[in-house]
């Protein structure tokens, strides 16, 4: 008995790092594999670097909304169409207005279009889930279908191209030519997330309400206004990764987010939050889209069928709940 407690704190620590040392694991896997087989580096070329962190955005951006509504016990099946409705509605706006006015202005004139049409969305959910009580997963869902067909007719069924100068620099340019802009807006975002999940009254009201539902009521917090926030937030961070999906492919598509979305789920069961609420972290949700963007990336690399991606973060997702599940036996030994 007195063994297993002195093992204790090593345990408890390995479960909560265990994300981390799994980020580094995969990292040296992918450098030493380089190293054998092509003489390269995977990790100490900056093109590499660029790219991974390019591949985590969308995913992260979607995954930190997702944080906020799976900590308070929730989910939101909706981001991946919210992203490409507000993609198309972006483009569809520069394409009409570009002629009209100087492209600054047309972009500038895109952006907030684009985001209420993202904000739409999120208020119908959580009218849906805060006011009416229908369960997250079905009424999101409902959204997600919505939220489709709504991307798709905007697009009338196509891409939507768009030629403006602003809107390519914000996906595609570079701040002192190494870092990409998509990552800086996106850096700055993850550390509001993580200030106001936190430092604040929201951030503790959110993990009330994920912990204990009633207790959250009982303690005076308004969980329906509080529940309706948090899918606005996450709305508005998937019209943002729309935004950014336009600028680095100059075009808006209505499935522009739909491969991110279980990505982003998987980034924050990865990182450490339960799926019954209560737990999680914004830092720990960084952790899993950067391992699932290595992982996509690093197969690639080393010239592995970009179907493995798929079965590896499959794997991942599968280790991430074992994990979880055994930090209570730690805890409780």
């Amino acid at each position: 008995m007195n063994d297993v407690r002195r093992s204790s704190p090593f345990l408890r620590w390995l479960a909560r790092a265990w994300s981390w040392l799994f980020l580094l694991f995969m990292i040296l896997f992918f450098e030493v594999w380089a190293r054998a087989s092509f003489n390269a580096t995977f990790l100490f070329n900056p093109t590499n670097i660029q790219s991974i962190l390019l591949a985590a955005v969308q995913p992260l951006l979607l995954a930190l909304g997702q944080t906020l509504v799976i900590i308070a016990g929730g989910i939101d099946l909706s981001v991946g169409f919210t992203v490409g409705l507000a993609a198309v509605v972006s483009a569809r706006v520069m394409q009409n207005f570009d002629p009209l006015m100087p492209a600054a202005l047309s972009f500038a004139l895109a952006c907030p279009i684009a985001l209420l049409a993202g904000l739409g969305v999120g208020a119908v959910n959580g009218f849906l889930v805060a006011r009416l009580n229908v369960p997250p997963f079905i009424g999101t869902l409902g959204m997600y279908g919505v939220a489709r067909g709504l991307g798709f007719l905007a697009a009338a069924g196509n891409t939507v191209p768009t030629d403006n100068p602003v809107n390519s620099a914000m996906g595609n340019g570079f701040l002192f030519g190494l870092i990409p802009i998509p990552v800086l807006v996106t850096a700055v975002v993850v550390l509001v997330m993580h200030y106001v999940l936190s430092q604040t009254k929201f951030g503790q009201y959110t993990y009330a309400i994920g912990g204990n539902r009633q207790a959250a009521v009982r303690a005076g917090i308004n969980v329906t206004r509080h529940t309706m926030q948090l899918y606005l937030i996450t709305a508005l961070l998937a019209g943002l990764a729309g935004l950014i999906y336009t600028g680095r492919f100059t075009a808006g598509a209505a499935q522009a987010g739909e491969p991110t979305l279980l990505d982003s789920i998987a980034a924050v069961v990865i990182g450490g939050a339960s799926l019954f609420g209560g737990a999680g972290t914004i830092t720990g949700t960084v952790i899993g889209a950067l391992i699932i963007a290595v992982i996509q990336f690093g197969l690639v690399f080393i010239n592995v069928q970009p179907f493995w991606q798929f079965i590896a973060v499959g794997l991942v997702i599968i280790l991430s709940v074992l994990v979880d599940q055994s930090k209570s036996q730690v805890v409780k030994s």
